[in-house]
């Protein structure tokens, strides 16, 4: 039996590069759906990593790499890193035919050596990040309040949230892997463990080479896990570690391990939005942390769906990371980046959705309740009235993410109160 291909955000995404550069490489975490979604437009496929033929290819890279880019095209080099001298000769090639659409590239990792790469591919081959699906994408969002009208300024939107908090805590737990979104109950949440445990036993040495304990990877994505949604330093991070690892270590080794995370896709940091204000305010400039899916999350904390329930702090801040997934997977169609606004007063705003037009809109995320809603919509007041609109523009919306309540709905104040269950690209 075939299996149907769900449609990605990120499909329309890739017909656009491939129809305007030579090459596209689509980036992203391991079982994300990288490889299923670039078959879906090749004509010709090159797997790098089949174990049939892998030796054969490396030899072939080495001795002659353009043999590899012959086939229909887009062909699509599945795996490239492992034999980083394709990259030279995709560029190679691209300038040489002169014609869009040649090959697509995936991989989940940069290659460790990046001493056999000599050209930055600029303006011939476009990156593309991936990320795991969002609740759209999955089918647990019905797609009622679309970001797009937000942003045209549509009126009157409204939906109806079918989700309920235990079922938004097994989603979180489950995560966005394209698998697990066609298994169900506990099968469905033994997918993230189990590419925890590869992280920890293998990735993160396989990232550039070094090698490193699974002991400390796992104190690290612990901590990180408790440092969901927050600026915390590494030095605040090794401090967590020290007090359960008997051995010691450094900020610097800290930094390294995550840095690896960083290139194995299993994190993606937040950059502080810097907006025109109407009085000196000093912006805090530091990155949010964030794991690229929240089910790594709490597969590192080692809990499940009832954890959740029982402690709805880490609920809260393992939500913020489903939200902050989504949203980014929703924003990319728009040509749009997240950021997170902080400054030296306190005022903190959870998104920051800008687009490349200079639209924006600021979002609150809250898991629920009138009290943490009405929190979340005088927070996001208070930073609209700190712009200077005279410099730029007015924000396009405001917005309450939420992961409880019956409805999607505009208050009275103009402030759109949105179910994650509701909202869709």
């Amino acid at each position: 039996m075939v299996k149907q291909y769900k449609s990605r955000v990120v499909d329309n995404l890739l017909k656009r590069k491939l129809e305007g550069i030579g090459a596209v490489l689509i980036e992203g975490p391991k079982l994300c759906g990288k490889t299923t979604t670039a078959e879906q437009f090749s004509k010709s496929i090159l797997y790098v990593a089949n174990p049939q033929e892998r030796q054969q290819n490396l030899k072939m890279a080495e001795i002659d790499p353009s043999v590899l880019l012959k086939g229909e095209v887009p062909r699509l080099l599945d795996e490239w890193q492992i034999a980083p001298m394709l990259w030279d000769a995709v560029r190679f090639e691209v300038d040489h035919r002169g014609v869009p659409g040649q090959f697509i590239l995936t991989g989940s990792a940069l290659p460790a050596e990046k001493d056999k790469i000599f050209h930055t591919g600029t303006g011939r081959i476009a990156r593309l990040k991936m990320r795991t699906m969002a609740l759209y994408e999955s089918g647990e969002s019905n797609g009622d309040i679309s970001l797009k009208q937000l942003f045209e300024g549509e009126k009157n939107l409204s939906g109806v949230n079918e989700l309920t908090l235990e079922e938004i805590a097994y989603l979180v737990c489950r995560g966005g892997w394209p698998t697990a979104c066609l298994q169900e109950d506990d099968i469905a949440l033994d997918r993230a463990f189990d590419y925890y445990d590869a992280i920890v036993n293998e990735d993160i040495t396989r990232a550039d080479g070094v090698n490193r304990s699974s002991e400390r990877a796992k104190l690290l994505m612990r901590s990180y896990a408790r440092s969901q949604g927050t600026q915390t330093s590494t030095d605040a991070i090794r401090n967590d570690m020290v007090a359960n690892d008997t051995n010691s270590i450094d900020t610097k080794t800290v930094q390294s391990y995550i840095d690896a995370l960083k290139q194995i896709f299993v994190i993606e940091d937040m950059p502080a939005w810097n907006p025109n204000l109407r009085s000196k305010t000093a912006i805090r400039t530091s990155n949010t942390r964030y794991y690229m899916d929240p089910s790594i999350g709490t597969a590192a904390l080692g809990i499940g769906p009832q954890d959740l329930i029982d402690d709805l702090e880490t609920f809260g801040l393992m939500f913020e990371t489903l939200c902050m997934r989504d949203l980014r997977v929703y924003a990319d169609a728009l040509d749009g980046t997240v950021y997170h606004y902080r400054d030296k007063s306190g005022l903190e705003c959870d998104a920051v959705i800008h687009l490349r037009n200079g639209s924006y809109g600021l979002i609150e995320i809250k898991l629920g309740g009138e009290t943490a809603i009405e929190y979340g919509s005088d927070t996001l007041k208070k930073l609209r009235d700190k712009i200077d609109t005279e410099k730029m523009k007015k924000p396009e919306f405001l917005m309450v993410m939420t992961g409880t309540g019956q409805y999607a709905y505009q208050r009275e104040d103009g402030i759109y109160v949105v179910p994650v269950g509701t909202l869709k690209d």
